[in-house]
């Protein structure tokens, strides 16, 4: 009896383990645009096409409403903008954009914050506020026990670090007054650091030295050695680099979560469906094998974007870069 009890005491940890299984890829929610589905089409789209994870760039009661019992994992961005009013108490915050939904609605993460960086005009202002912030939200989350299910962290990007940050091993935060004590609130509540990754962005600005070919992992041999390890393609050296800036910063448990990765289908430099189409197939194998330096360990990542948006400002390729096209036609054929 106790040999047949152990059988299906397996049998049925193991299908818990099926069933609640997320994957390691989810797919940003960006809503800059004047001819995107409503937030429940949207949503519904996310379900239709089995895409169990979205990142959401900002509070919004429609979509946190149409989540509830969907089973998709949630990644919920503060804004820059909001920073400043969280400085010393977010307990309204969590009442209002948490409490109401959780756990109907799966919120996974807080992002703090979006890529603010000391170098950069336009979020330079924001740097000092970034960190408490995160202090805040955490003991608003403690007041209603909500600081083990639900983690807090910032999305931050390769920018902040150093010039000479190749290859992987040689990376390190530029300004460690911002990034230390970030890093040391991660590592205490055991939170990963969100990073959004760019291939696309690297390559474009160095077309001379980065092949085509590693940015969209398709390198039939080791392009840059980084004793121990091999890179066949920019991501994974990316991500790596990430780790080990962090380690150097304190944060050797620190895990990186991808926030945001993804090519554009038109508007620049290599910008076309075909390879916006190899970019995306190639990162949703890939993040399942992990990187050289964190072999087999899946890399959650989230796709940027749901939606090709008509109306985001910057370079003509930030329009471009949907993995549906606004009347919810798959722009490519990818399984999530």
């Amino acid at each position: 009896m106790s040999a047949i009890f152990s059988l299906v005491f397996v049998f049925f940890v193991a299908m818990s383990a099926v069933t609640t299984s997320q994957g390691s890829v989810g797919v940003c929610n960006g809503r800059f645009g004047n001819n995107l589905p409503s937030e429940q089409e949207t949503v519904d789209l996310y379900k239709a096409n089995g895409i169990k994870r979205m990142r959401l760039y900002a509070p919004s009661q429609t979509t946190l409403e149409a989540l509830k019992g969907s089973d998709i994992e949630l990644i919920l961005d503060v804004p820059n903008g909001d920073l400043e009013s969280l400085q010393s108490d977010a307990t309204s915050w969590v009442q209002t954009n948490v409490q109401p939904y959780f756990p109907a609605t799966r919120i996974r993460y807080i992002a703090v914050g979006n890529e603010v960086d000391p170098d950069k005009e336009t979020s330079s202002h924001y740097v000092k506020l970034v960190h408490p912030a995160m202090e805040s939200i955490y003991r608003a989350l403690t007041v209603f026990n909500l600081q083990d299910q639900i983690k807090v962290s910032t999305a931050t990007y390769s920018a902040l670090l150093t010039a000479d940050s190749f290859p992987p091993s040689m990376s390190a935060f530029k300004d460690t007054s911002f990034m230390g004590p970030i890093i040391g609130f991660l590592a205490r509540t055991r939170a990963p650091l969100l990073v959004n990754i760019y291939p696309y962005f690297a390559y474009k600005g160095d077309t001379t030295n980065i092949p085509l070919s590693y940015a969209l992992f398709t390198a039939s041999e080791i392009v840059v050695q980084d004793d121990p390890y091999g890179y066949q393609n920019l991501f994974t050296a990316m991500v790596d680099g990430m780790y080990y800036a962090v380690e150097k910063a304190g944060g050797a448990d620190v895990e990186i979560v991808v926030s945001e990765s993804g090519w554009p289908s038109a508007g620049g430099v290599a910008a076309t469906e075909e390879n916006g189409n190899t970019y995306y197939t190639n990162l949703i194998s890939e993040v399942k094998k992990g990187t050289p330096k964190k072999p087999g360990k899946e890399v959650e990542t989230y796709l940027f974007a749901m939606f090709d948006e008509n109306t985001k400002e910057g370079d003509a390729s930030e329009q471009h870069f949907g993995v549906f096209f606004p009347d919810k036609r798959k722009k490519y054929q990818l399984i999530f």
